[in-house]
């Protein structure tokens, strides 16, 4: 019995067997925390080496029937373990409690940034995020300042993670190959529990400075500054030159003139 992949998923499996396990050694537990949630299983290819860390608490969660099925067959050690559904549209207290749990996986690459969104909205349970995207991706959540690669779900997961960028995927372990290479990376929660501004204008400014990237920030984020014209060095800049905390000092200003 296996699962053919499915191109409307997005599934392309793992196959390699040291590359799973390398993946799976990634995952550093961190603030202590045992519980993981693995999103979009398949056949359990790196299921199978986070099993294997005795210490560890596995629930998965798949959309594809099959894979389900599956993996009900061949890993007992899931009974009562394997979550059937969206993990973009599940309620994840309802799923996993109201406890601390880490999102691990090789994620579908269709939907990778709007896992990480997804997990930014839980990101008081969820204490480490580590796993695969396609590399484009995964280095653009890593990237500084001063790239072109950084923009805005750089800013947005790094104002709640610090990113490690671990090593390199090669197309060629996948079935089917994806045309890309993959990245794979670790983020850990920081010690920022709120931000020292509002959340919902901080992430507003983010999208519109990045969405006029080619911009200063100044013309980009007119529309924010209802009270007139801020006088500020930042607003002379692209976005791509600013870190997280001159984002976050940049937002109290305007948050302040208004």
């Amino acid at each position: 019995m296996s699962v053919k992949p499915k191109k409307h998923l997005g599934q392309h499996f793992l196959t390699d067997k040291n590359t799973c396990q390398k993946i799976s050694l990634q995952y550093s537990k961190h603030k202590g925390c045992k519980r993981l949630l693995e999103i979009g299983p398949g056949m359990g290819a790196l299921t199978t080496y986070l099993l294997q860390q005795e210490d560890l608490d596995v629930t998965v969660m798949e959309i594809d029937r099959d894979s389900i099925n599956y993996l009900s067959t061949h890993f007992p050690a899931l009974q009562g373990k394997i979550i059937s559904g969206d993990f973009l549209k599940m309620d994840l207290k309802e799923a996993m409690g109201n406890e601390p749990f880490s999102v691990v996986g090789n994620f579908p690459y269709n939907i990778s940034s709007q896992i990480i969104f997804k997990c930014l909205e839980y990101r008081h349970q969820i204490p480490e995020i580590m796993g695969m995207f396609q590399k484009e991706m995964a280095e653009r959540i890593a990237e500084k300042p001063g790239s072109k690669t950084y923009g805005i779900i750089s800013v947005l997961t790094q104002a709640f993670y610090n990113i490690e960028y671990c090593f390199t995927v090669d197309e060629h372990v996948f079935n089917p190959p994806p045309k890309v290479k993959s990245g794979v990376i670790r983020c850990t929660r920081n010690e920022r529990e709120e931000l020292p501004c509002n959340e919902k204008l901080f992430i507003q400014l983010v999208k519109m400075a990045f969405n006029q990237r080619r911009k200063t920030i100044r013309n980009s984020i007119k529309s924010l500054m209802t009270n007139g014209p801020i006088d500020h060095p930042y607003l002379q800049l692209r976005p791509e030159v600013l870190s997280v905390e001159q984002f976050i000092e940049l937002t109290q200003i305007i948050e302040s003139s208004v």
